[in-house]
């Protein structure tokens, strides 16, 4: 898997590189499908859209080991994950 330099942390490309990460592992998929209540079909459709990325993040960000497992595959902190999270959120917009 490409990893992203520690200076690009685009919010999509991060969602994007964890649900590539989350989906490696059946027991872990299968977990995201049914905390999100998102289908194999949503996920293909809604890939692009902030809110799909916003909730693999949270779903990342709600199991630690998750989070961190994650942040050390694509070679990102566990802190832009949860950034890139808020930015697709839009809650940096309220800080």
């Amino acid at each position: 898997m490409h990893k992203l330099n520690q200076n690009n942390h685009d919010p999509a490309l991060l969602a994007i590189q964890a649900l590539a990460w989350a989906l490696g592992d059946d027991s872990r998929a299968q977990r995201l499908l049914s905390l999100t209540g998102l289908t194999p079909e949503g996920l293909r459709a809604g890939i692009g859209e902030a809110g799909l990325q916003a909730a693999v993040l949270g779903f990342l960000e709600s199991h630690e080991p998750d989070l961190l497992a994650c942040a050390i595959a694509i070679d990102v902190s566990p802190a832009a994950l949860v950034a890139a999270r808020r930015q697709l959120d839009g809650a940096e917009l309220y800080d």
